[in-house]
């Protein structure tokens, strides 16, 4: 089986970092920008480009990873059930990641979330 190699793998994860700026909520998993800001948004919180993830570092069981910054304050600005999280570039409209949150939670517009900081890993093999 092939593998790559961490440098090739922390190029693209140091995009990745650069870019994500935003990480939301969502009623459902997004599969674009739109989906993500917009049509299944429930909250979000804004770090700044470059600001919202750790990393690269080793992932395990191989490969890289970077982390994200755990969200004490997010706003919500929706309300409803959130089971999905997303991270945007919002500077030029991309959608970068999106995933399951680890459990649903019901939200209410004015409120604060939060969100334990988490892995996004890209394997070597």
């Amino acid at each position: 089986m092939p593998s790559v190699q961490s440098w090739v793998l922390d190029n693209g994860l140091s995009s990745f970092k650069s870019n994500a700026d935003k990480i939301y909520i969502n009623s459902q998993e997004p599969t674009d920008f739109t989906g993500a800001t917009s049509t299944y948004a429930l909250g979000n919180k804004n770090f700044g480009a470059g600001a919202a993830l750790t990393g690269p570092a080793n992932g395990s069981p191989n490969g890289r990873k970077v982390t994200t910054v755990a969200v004490t304050d997010g706003a919500v600005s929706g309300s409803g059930t959130a089971a999905n999280w997303s991270i945007v570039d919002s500077v030029n409209s991309r959608l970068l990641a999106s995933g399951n949150l680890s459990a649903s939670q019901v939200v209410t517009s004015g409120n604060i979330f939060t969100l334990g900081a988490f892995d996004i890993r890209l394997p070597s093999q």
